[in-house]
């Protein structure tokens, strides 16, 4: 596959286009924004941030590393250990019920794209019960052969430009603050996707209590645009 190849499949993974129900979530931040934590672009900015830094950058990114490695190998019961794993993490129903729809769109699209390429994820895919969203990107960032480093990276910027979107719609923030925000994050990313790719499991690490809060109140916020 050509580096140019490589690079319109990543584009396509990371495109806010991919058909999987992303812009449906804000994970947590719409009940930050209903709370008065979040009120305008600074404060959306922090808590966006901070989250990538200290929540998905330090577990989520490092587990699709750990999972691009298991599909390259071929190691079905790896990548059976750490989908159950991020099952597992999700502190409220409705993460996991994000997870979980996501992943099945994905495992959809997978047989749809009718991609000989993709053969061994389906396969894989079907022998799985409940899918996680990061378990079937990865083999598809695997299977077409790009690089860990810029695959990390694609999936750190689309994860923030869900929630940019998110706060452009809750706050709500105009199209000049939300390109200010995805400025400052994109600057945050390359370091965050390094960090990952060294973090060992026994360091992995998703404790962010502030997040957890807000996903489970979420559930039974009265009023409300996003499903988490």
């Amino acid at each position: 596959m050509s580096a140019a190849l490589q690079l319109a499949r990543l584009l396509q993974l990371a495109s806010p286009a991919l058909p999987v129900g992303a812009y449906t979530y804000s994970q947590g931040l719409e009940w930050a924004v209903e709370s008065g934590v979040i009120t305008d672009e600074t404060t959306a900015g922090r808590w966006i941030a901070d989250l990538m830094q200290h929540g998905i950058g330090r577990y989520e990114a490092p587990l699709v590393f750990a999972l691009m490695a298991a599909w390259t190998a071929g190691d079905s019961a790896e990548i059976a250990r750490l989908n159950g794993e991020f099952l597992a993490s999700r502190e409220s129903a409705e993460l996991r019920a994000e997870t979980a729809q996501m992943g099945f769109s994905l495992n959809r699209l997978v047989r749809d794209l009718r991609d000989p390429d993709l053969a061994s994820v389906e396969s894989t895919l079907a022998s799985l019960g409940e899918i996680a969203f990061p378990t079937g990107w990865a083999g598809l960032a695997a299977s077409w052969k790009i690089a860990p480093e810029a695959a990390l990276t694609a999936y750190l910027w689309s994860w923030a430009e869900n929630q940019v979107m998110a706060a452009l719609k809750a706050v709500p923030l105009g199209q000049a603050a939300g390109q200010r925000l995805l400025a400052e994050l994109g600057g945050r990313i390359p370091a965050v996707a390094v960090d990952a790719q060294k973090l060992p499991e026994m360091q992995w690490s998703n404790f962010t209590p502030a997040f957890a809060i807000a996903c489970a109140r979420h559930e039974t916020q009265y009023s409300r645009l996003f499903r988490s």
